[in-house]
């Protein structure tokens, strides 16, 4: 499989990861829905030491979270957790070729809107969908 990519629309931020992701989820989380702008939120995790960076993310700190964007397009890149250290969650759109990763599982699903309706047999979990 060739390499894992991700960038920013303006290609100012990139990423390569040289070990496959080890979770693919959705999020239902209003911190998520907040951040993105959108009713559910995808993301691709992935371990800190397998990626490599070109470019420098803007980030800022909430709740033990530190999310990161690009200063000059303003895209979304992903987010880091204080409790799940040396992990990376990646926002889908940020993947060069996101369609390589369809989520496994759904992250606080009692908060899902009501109208988003997914036809899927995926786990649902009612809050994380990894231990922190």
């Amino acid at each position: 499989m060739s390499a894992h990519t991700g960038s920013c629309r303006c290609g100012l931020i990139a990423t390569e990861a040289g070990a496959e992701p080890f979770l693919r989820s959705y999020c239902h989380c209003r911190d998520c829905r907040k951040q993105t702008g959108a009713p559910v939120m995808a993301f691709v995790g992935f371990r800190e030491k397998d990626l490599t960076w070109h470019g420098e993310a803007k980030t800022w700190r909430a709740g033990g979270v530190v999310r990161s964007f690009c200063g000059h397009c303003g895209s979304q890149i992903g987010y880091r957790d204080d409790k799940l250290p040396g992990e990376v969650y990646l926002a889908l759109g940020f993947m060069d070729e996101p369609e390589r990763y369809p989520p496994t599982v759904h992250a606080f699903s009692r908060r899902r809107l009501p109208f988003v309706h997914m036809a899927d047999d995926l786990p649902h979990f009612d809050g994380f969908s990894v231990d922190r």
